[in-house]
């Protein structure tokens, strides 16, 4: 079964890599937007063209969204975001296994989801892509990251990038 996700269109590449300040690559989707229609969240080949296995499903691309999420991380937030592992930690790092292995099962990275889950607090950044393409509720850690960050895909910020 296939992630819900849109496929990308030609714009939202061009505007992944003008996010990402470099080429996209290995775009398969577009897991989550801002609320202008912008990619927030694509999601990336589980094996890159180059054969090199990929875990990171879901990769936060919107330039606020990751400064916001650099700032928690630079502010030392993984230790007291890790007090909130608990079992929905271990069920978003299965989900989060289940959406890639969806798209494509890589013998190399089974059993290896993003961001330190489900022992660990990591990358912020991969929490809280995985929060915004799975939805409010799957990934707690990632859902907190956000509301923590005081970014919102609600609230367009596109126009602050250009």
């Amino acid at each position: 079964m296939r992630p819900p996700f849109d496929p990308p269109t030609e714009a939202d590449i061009a505007a992944v890599s003008a996010q990402l300040g470099r080429p996209a690559r290995n775009v398969i989707g577009i897991a989550a937007r801002c609320v202008c229609g912008k990619p927030t969240v694509v999601s990336t080949k589980p094996r890159l063209d180059d054969g090199t296995p990929f875990p990171t499903l879901y990769y936060l691309s919107h330039p606020a969204a990751t400064a916001a999420i650099s700032t928690l991380e630079a502010e030392g937030m993984m230790p007291e975001l890790a007090l909130l592992i608990d079992d929905s930690y271990r069920a978003a790092h299965e989900s989060y296994i289940a959406d890639r292995e969806g798209v494509e099962v890589v013998d190399e990275i089974a059993g290896i989801s993003a961001g330190g889950m489900p022992t660990r607090v990591k990358c912020l950044h991969a929490l809280a892509g995985h929060a915004l393409a799975a939805g409010p509720g799957v990934n707690l850690i990632g859902d907190r990251a956000l509301e923590l960050s005081g970014w919102s895909p609600e609230v367009c910020e596109c126009a602050l990038e250009l």
